[in-house]
């Protein structure tokens, strides 16, 4: 089954659902919930199950149950891989990054430690956080019918991220995208500091514009997909052409 027809299968089915082994196909009781109480799916009705690492089934309601109907199909994780790191902002913005960036299939999410960032989290705060992007991202994936769940890191520096190949800055008003980036950090609304500045990574531009950081982390990630599915092109590093 190539890639294409294992996604119009997915997308075909009436719901997706992670569960943790595709042979018991055994549902958490929210997943339950979800699938008989607030969707009011019924027998005979299809569904998609994924262990979140690759691998996923076609399967159809029996009562309130899932029985498999074809076989376990693994898909490989993309060769390149990518990431968008983001310095997390108030309310529930940063949530719906992480949701929009999983659509997407971004491979890495990571939250960034920032010297001007507008939420500080300490080591409480982003263990609960974390959890709740977890959750989000889990929902996101069963939406996309995506089988890879991303991963999901943080607080991380952007110091962290010094000897590591393929990373750029987004700062406003610099240049295209090219073939070897594969990691993406947007910075706080207050913008980078000086010495986040001086780390020595490369720098490109999102917009002509000044873009929240919400905005700025969705649009790495819709500038990463494009360029994944080959809708985008990416421009040479050396001659600026495509």
């Amino acid at each position: 089954m190539s890639f294409d027809q294992g996604a119009a299968e997915r997308a075909a089915a009436a719901a997706q659902v992670i569960v943790e082994d595709l042979a018991s196909l055994e549902l958490t009781k929210d997943d339950a919930h979800h699938l008989f109480r607030v969707r009011r799916l019924r027998s005979g009705e299809r569904v998609i199950a994924t262990d979140g690492r690759g691998s996923w089934r076609s399967c159809l309601i029996d009562d309130d149950a899932l029985v498999g109907k074809g076989d376990i199909v693994t898909e490989p994780a993309p060769e390149n891989e990518v990431c968008v790191g983001f310095a997390p902002v108030k309310g529930d913005r940063s949530e719906w990054a992480v949701a929009k960036l999983t659509e997407l299939g971004c491979d890495r999410i990571v939250a960034l430690k920032t010297d001007r960032a507008a939420i500080r989290w300490n080591d409480n705060s982003a263990a609960k956080a974390l959890e709740r992007w977890e959750r989000i991202a889990r929902e996101a994936c069963c939406q996309s019918r995506r089988v890879w769940m991303p991963r999901l890191e943080g607080p991380r520096s952007v110091a962290d991220f010094v000897g590591r190949e393929g990373v750029a800055l987004a700062v406003p008003g610099s240049g295209p995208v090219h073939s070897s980036i594969r990691t993406i950090l947007v910075g706080p609304e207050g913008g980078w500091s000086p010495e986040e500045m001086g780390l020595g990574f490369e720098e490109i531009g999102l917009a002509e514009t000044v873009l929240r950081t919400e905005t700025a982390a969705l649009s790495a990630g819709v500038l990463f997909a494009g360029l994944r599915e080959g809708t985008v092109g990416f421009m040479n590093a050396s001659e600026g052409e495509r």
